[in-house]
């Protein structure tokens, strides 16, 4: 089995191409010839089931722009942090935020990286309360 960061590193393919392909992650899932790790396909589904209140939900937490402006690598980090934040209790807010601004600072920009920390930081207060 993949660990956690590897699963949210696939996870993130996997929304992206369905982001790409104006489909839904689960609709890329179903069309592999091997099943993701688990984690990654419950984040990937997450999103997707989860995605107009997780927009709803950054939205509150983003000032000066909206999600569809955003870079998609950007809002897709977003919204599977933000996922994780408000669907994964066990999964501490530390953990959610760095695994985000690591994998924003690899595949996106650096001040992804400040701009995601940011935002998380927002969200986790207002879903949990070790946030």
């Amino acid at each position: 089995m993949e660990g956690r960061r590897e699963a949210r590193e696939r996870a993130l393919e996997l929304l992206y191409e369905a982001d790409a392909k104006t489909t839904t992650a689960t609709a890329v899932i179903d069309g592999l010839p091997v099943d993701p790790d688990s984690y990654a396909s419950a984040i990937a589904i997450g999103v997707d089931e989860h995605v107009a209140e997780l927009d709803e939900l950054l939205q509150r937490h983003v000032q000066g722009w909206t999600i569809a402006r955003m870079a998609v690598l950007d809002r897709t980090l977003l919204r599977m942090a933000a996922y994780e934040l408000a669907h994964e209790p066990s999964v501490p807010v530390a953990v959610v935020i760095s695994e985000a601004v690591e994998l924003a600072k690899q595949y996106s920009t650096e001040e992804s990286g400040r701009f995601v920390n940011g935002v998380l930081g927002s969200v986790a207060k207002e879903v949990r309360r070790d946030g």
